[in-house]
């Protein structure tokens, strides 16, 4: 059966079959930190389903025995959360069985998924006879690879700055972010409090969309999580979708999903066409972009977003000063790592010192060596990074310069993705805002300036590459951290840092690309799949979930 048919016989259950985007023999290596203690079986009924879920979301005991939340970090080696996040709950009580958690960069911090105390999580796949070792993304790598083997059927993630989407683009499989504030963040382990958000990857979007939309999940309020939208709130939201005659019906087959993507804008963001982006990634964007155009007829537009070129750098201010923050807590007083085990393993390194002495003269039982030891020795050198970025940018002489001025560019790329759409933002009055509409760019002349080129607002959903290249060779990555070339990894980020900035809805899809395109000569194989991601207004995560369920299944 041709690709087509196999997309096309896909049928409305909430767990789903083989990944669509696959070859048989690629496979996770080190995906679980810890499986449950009883062996799952794939489900047999309609409603249940295989559930995943990364280490930094809390789960209570599973058949009695515990399940740790360790967050990849040695210094929560030993924790066991007393309590379940609000998300397993929610998933448990709508079928879920929790099969284990996953692997991912400790305390959520890294592009690939290799920082991590629990050891490095990779792809395993093979080409012409010899096997590959490629990046799963980061940081929720596990739960994509798990999901790509079929080892579950919904895997949850975080997604700070593109942490669902990017292991999604790079492991062939779907990756979503809900809007900011629909999903519970109580139980989640945080590492950027404004952006971290609970996603959701699974082998098709129909998956998530039933289990999302279908089953009422975002229409749930959480009292225990600040963050999490009121009922009174999202009855508005839903309201406003309503009345602009955005929420579609669960319903639907290939002749519905061609008439659904053939009433829609999608918007492609100019300052996203960088000079990073691998050939094969263009080619595959353009090929989505022709195939809706032409196939489809849907009406595909330029649009411009020009504060999005400063998104990544505002981004990596913003995550770190939140993360020295939260990630004070970490002290061997209250949990994880203790001093007795640090100074266990450090035993016998002073014996020239005098007793209750260390180097320095400080008093080894002080709280500053005391923290010292145990946050030296039980936080890997990822987290100490951005600890110390964190801190530096929250300081008094750098504060205004950086932590503020990346404030305001998070409220410049806002208002960027609110001119962008049609819908208006229910958060925003965008009324009041003069600069909240923009046309196409077609329709302009070609001498005006992109900041300038506003009117109509035009586009339902934007359309982009999820991450500027095919995923990388882990050894490619292993030589750039021993050259401390590690800050490049970051760039992986910038195509979907800015929709995590603005709180938005977002999914990565993928789409493969042809034999010719996965290499150039001379280039070593890295794959034969690139992740297409959709952007959606803020609350429009119904529609965004069907057209990218349609499009996935029209996709060649």
């Amino acid at each position: 059966m041709s690709l087509n048919g196999r997309l096309a016989s896909l049928r409305p259950r909430l767990t789903c079959g083989p990944s669509l985007w696959l070859r048989p023999q690629r496979r996770g290596l080190n995906a679980f930190i810890t499986r449950a203690p009883t062996p799952q079986q794939p489900p047999l009924l309609p409603d249940q389903f295989r559930l995943a879920v990364k280490d930094n979301i809390a789960t209570g005991p599973q058949d009695g025995k515990p399940l740790p939340t360790t967050c990849a970090s040695r210094i929560l080696s030993s924790h066991e959360s007393p309590f379940e996040a609000t998300i397993v709950r929610q998933l448990k009580d709508r079928g879920a069985r929790v099969v284990g958690k996953t692997n991912m960069d400790e305390f959520g911090m890294g592009t690939h998924s290799i920082n991590s105390a629990h050891g490095d999580t990779v792809q395993a796949t093979k080409h012409e006879g010899e096997t590959i070792l490629l990046s799963a993304g980061g940081s929720s790598g596990g739960s994509a690879l798990v999901v790509a083997s079929d080892e579950a059927d919904i895997a949850l993630g975080t997604d700070t700055g593109g942490s669902v989407r990017l292991p999604a683009a790079y492991c062939g499989v779907v990756g979503y972010k809900p809007s900011y504030g629909m999903i519970s963040r109580y139980g989640v382990v945080p590492y950027a409090n404004s952006l971290d958000t609970v996603g959701f990857l699974a082998r098709n979007a129909g998956a998530i969309r039933r289990l999302v939309v279908g089953k009422g999940l975002y229409n749930e309020h959480d009292p225990r999580d600040p963050t999490s939208l009121s009922s009174s709130t999202r009855d508005r939201c839903t309201a406003a979708r309503d009345f602009y005659g955005a929420n579609e019906p669960l319903t639907g087959n290939e002749d519905d999903f061609k008439q659904l993507l053939r009433g829609l804008t999608f918007g492609i963001p100019v300052e996203y066409n960088i000079e990073e982006l691998e050939g094969q990634v263009r080619q595959a964007w353009q090929q989505a972009a022709g195939f809706l155009r032409d196939e489809l007829g849907a009406r595909v537009v330029p649009v411009s977003l020009p504060s999005t070129r400063h998104a990544l750098s505002a981004y990596y201010v913003i995550a770190p000063a939140e993360a020295s923050s939260n990630l004070a807590k970490y002290d061997g007083v209250r949990y994880g790592l203790r001093q007795a085990e640090v100074e266990g393993e450090s035993e016998g390194e002073s014996e020239g010192e005098s007793e209750g002495e260390s180097e320095g003269g400080r008093n080894r039982g002080s709280k500053d060596v005391l923290y010292s030891a145990v946050r030296g020795s039980g936080l890997g050198a990822e987290v100490k990074r951005r600890i110390l970025l964190g801190s530096y940018t929250l300081s008094s002489k750098a504060r205004d310069n950086y932590f503020v001025q990346a404030q305001r560019v998070r409220q410049l790329v806002r208002r960027d993705f609110d001119a962008a759409f049609k819908l208006p933002n229910p958060l925003r009055d965008a009324y009041l805002d003069d600069q909240s509409q923009q046309m196409a760019l077609a329709d302009m002349d070609e001498g005006v300036t992109l900041e300038n080129k506003l009117g109509p607002a035009q586009v339902d959903f934007l359309l982009c590459p999820t991450a500027p290249t095919l995923p990388p060779l882990v050894d490619t990555i292993k030589q750039d951290q021993k050259s401390h070339r590690a800050l490049e990894a970051y760039v992986n980020d910038v195509l979907t840092v800015p929709a995590s900035l603005a709180g938005l809805p977002a999914v990565s899809i993928p789409k493969s690309t042809s034999a010719h395109e996965s290499g150039a000569a001379g280039e070593q194989w890295r794959g034969d799949v690139m992740g297409l991601q959709l952007i959606g207004q803020y609350w429009d995560d119904a529609r965004l979930l069907a057209a990218a369920d349609a499009l996935s299944t029209l996709l060649k």
